[in-house]
């Protein structure tokens, strides 16, 4: 039987990357779609629609690469989370919940993965030791 332990590193491991390799469609749909999209992407924040959909594809192609690799997850979880936010709230703003859902969902996966680490099964553990540390390897040691 697994103890609790593994079987939350391996729930990490499993969160980081389906939810990588989900955003990291709608990425990649984005940066084939660039040329057609680049002048009437949402620009909510000012910075012209070319740039926002660069930025854009920036996180959810690069940052979710990273998460799936568990490299520099809590940074990667950052601007995911940032996109998530304008596109719950700039972009779905006015909608109904059903179209702001998706966004908020990615948000709390982005949010969790911030505060968690990428866990034991990642990049960060193998290179830095980065992982959570639980109460009872803390006492063991």
């Amino acid at each position: 039987m697994i103890n609790r332990e593994v079987s939350s590193q391996i729930g990490l491991l499993l969160l980081r990357v389906a939810f990588g390799l989900m955003m990291l469609v709608h990425g990649w749909q984005k940066l084939m779609g660039f040329s057609e999209m680049a002048d009437k992407f949402p620009d909510p924040l000012g910075m012209g629609s070319q740039l926002s959909l660069i930025s854009a594809i920036g996180a959810e192609v690069g940052c979710s690469l990273l998460l799936v690799l568990g490299l520099l997850t809590r940074f990667a979880a950052g601007p995911l989370a940032f996109t998530m936010l304008i596109a719950m709230f700039a972009i779905h703003g006015a909608d109904p919940w059903q179209k702001k859902e998706l966004a908020a969902a990615y948000l709390a996966v982005y949010v969790t993965l911030f505060f968690t680490g990428a866990g034991r099964f990642s990049l960060d553990h193998l290179i830095w030791g980065l992982s959570k540390v639980t109460a009872d390897e803390e006492v063991r040691r």
